[in-house]
């Protein structure tokens, strides 16, 4: 009964120093939302851009707004991450880089990745 009397009543989820590889694995899953969350938003728009001339400059014009920018800088993000986080998790299932040591690099190589291909998509886009 006394070690019950030892836990902590809340965990600040800020304070706790979490390793990088769970950053990964929880970036993988909100970039897993986010681009599930997207995906009518973006056959919307496509479908608007193939329908005729002018409704194509209609959604140039609205992605050109800062928030829509802004968005798909996100989901810039979303996708470099969830695809390079999925490759490290599919060599992790073949036993592929399962040391600690090859975990951590293999993650911190996801996160530099990711944004990496954010800084350089997003130039383009901006």
């Amino acid at each position: 009964m006394d070690k019950n009397k030892k836990r902590p009543k809340y965990l600040n989820l800020l304070k706790i120093k979490m390793p990088v590889a769970a950053v990964v694995s929880i970036g993988h899953r909100i970039s897993g939302f986010l681009l599930v969350i997207a995906i009518p938003f973006v056959i919307y728009a496509f479908q608007q851009s193939i329908s005729s001339a002018d409704d194509y400059q209609l959604v140039l014009t609205a992605l050109d707004h800062p928030l829509a920018k802004g968005i798909l800088v996100l989901l810039t993000w979303s996708f470099s991450h969830h695809f390079f986080a999925g490759i490290r998790f599919l060599l992790i299932d073949i036993d592929v880089g399962v040391s600690r040591l090859m975990s951590r690099a293999s993650a911190w190589l996801v996160n530099g990745l990711a944004i990496i291909c954010t800084i350089l998509v997003s130039g383009a886009l901006l």
